[in-house]
């Protein structure tokens, strides 16, 4: 029967010139590896190494041989490693529910970090919040991003372990051929009759805040459409159909809209980083680990481009 140990003994003799240096790299004795040498040899039926005073060599057939079991050898050195990564991070997969605007722009650089570390596998769950957080605490994701008001306590769960990561002021997205792209500060007061794009889920962040600074000056609030496609928002807004409600990190340059801060306060939109209390794999706090650093990096840059 061929064992891992002839395999790799033979590869040594071949790297290493001699039975005794083989030995030595292996940390056997040579009695040991001229064991595993002849079991290999009986067990082809063909001579592998030549031994003479000045070492030992593979014959023709040793070279031939050693080629394909190297190549096997490095396969299961990775499948080791693999089962080692997995094991140490919890998980083979990690689920992540994530939205789509700041998902995009954290989560793909954290993954690569998380990888860099380790060999489990990441799939994205889009969702919103609400949702991100049914999944998790149903424990169909294992982590994910979320985003609220900061001044609320409406998401809050005492299972739920949250991180903020950064928090951006809410400002109206307009058409920039409108002229509502015109004015440095845009009141509520004289948006009654302006539409908005608006959630799926009217328990959203954004909606809460509209119906927040509507209600407090006796106005509804008049909807375009409700959809949570980031691409189909802006399409919209673009097209002077209606405004949205966003921040600065979930615009797209390629369209040709503008945000306006409001005379009413907004609020900031919070972005958190969420896992189940007491049950998040390693993987998740890795993946935690390597968004809060980006985040920090991010609210930096941004600060800085403000100042300059």
């Amino acid at each position: 029967m061929l064992t891992l140990q002839q395999f790799r003994v033979l590869i040594a003799i071949r790297d290493r010139g001699s039975l005794t240096a083989a030995a030595e790299a292996l940390h056997y004795g040579v009695p040991t590896v001229t064991h595993h040498l002849s079991g290999l040899e009986a067990h082809l039926g063909a001579r592998l190494v030549e031994r003479d005073r000045r070492g030992a060599r593979l014959t023709p057939l040793g070279e031939s041989f050693a080629a394909d079991i190297e190549v096997v050898l490095a396969g299961i050195q990775r499948a080791e490693r693999a089962v080692a990564d997995q094991r140490d991070a919890g998980v083979v997969s990690l689920r992540v529910g994530a939205f789509s605007s700041i998902g995009s722009r954290l989560l793909p650089r954290a993954i690569a970090q998380l990888q860099d570390r380790s060999s489990v596998r990441v799939e994205i769950v889009e969702a919103e919040p609400t949702e991100v957080i049914r999944l998790l605490r149903a424990g169909e994701v294992h982590a994910g991003l979320i985003y609220d008001v900061s001044d609320e306590l409406t998401l809050a769960w005492p299972d739920v372990e949250r991180e903020t990561l950064l928090s951006e002021q809410y400002r109206v997205m307009v058409s920039q051929r409108s002229a509502l792209a015109g004015q440095d500060r845009l009141d509520f007061a004289e948006l009654g009759e302006v539409a908005w794009v608006c959630s799926r889920d009217p328990d959203e962040a954004t909606d809460r805040v509209l119906r927040r600074v509507y209600h407090s000056l006796g106005l509804p609030v008049r909807e375009l459409m409700r959809t949570d496609d980031l691409m189909m928002i802006h399409g919209l807004v673009a097209e002077g159909l209606g405004c949205a409600l966003t921040t600065l990190a979930a615009v797209d340059a390629d369209f040709d809209v503008v945000l306006r801060p409001a005379v009413q306060d907004l609020g900031e939109r919070r972005v958190s980083y969420v896992t189940r209390r007491g049950v998040a794999p390693p993987a998740a706090r890795w993946l935690g680990e390597a968004l809060r650093d980006i985040a920090a990096l991010r609210t930096g840059t941004v600060q800085a481009g403000r100042a300059a």
